[in-house]
């Protein structure tokens, strides 16, 4: 079996997440949601953060979501097209506080830097730069 890349991430919400999700994702860091309308018609049980053409989470509202621990959850990577400097910039405009920033953290396409945020749900999540070519 050969992996090219991983399709979704599932991600419990509580049941009224929908607007801070919409807040944190969409307007804060520029994401769009898709499947709203299903989901609020009862057609889906989920709706969609597009990040990039083939990837997506989905955010799935429920009454028995239980806040992440280190425990159970540490976070999800995502590679975005602008240096560190850009997205501290994005994220201090939509008056999101960085949680922790690392010149060179190690992941799947290399190391690079990157910093970590909360979205309003608790799960924490790296924003890394391109790895530089060789």
């Amino acid at each position: 079996m050969n992996v090219r890349s991983i399709d979704h991430v599932n991600l419990r919400i509580p049941a009224d997440g929908l607007a801070d999700a919409r807040t944190f994702y969409a307007d804060a860091l520029g994401f769009e949601l898709e499947g709203v309308d299903r989901f609020e018609a009862g057609e889906k049980p989920f709706f969609d953060v597009r990040l990039a053409p083939a990837h997506v989470i989905h955010l799935w509202p429920t009454d028995e979501f239980d806040s992440p621990e280190a425990t159970n959850y540490d976070h999800v990577a995502l590679v975005v097209e602008e240096d560190v400097e850009s997205v501290k910039e994005t994220l201090a405009a939509a008056g999101i506080d960085v949680e922790q920033e690392l010149d060179s953290p190690l992941g799947a396409t290399g190391e690079a830097g990157a910093v970590y945020v909360r979205d309003p749900f608790g799960y924490r999540v790296e924003l890394k730069e391109p790895v530089e070519a060789t």
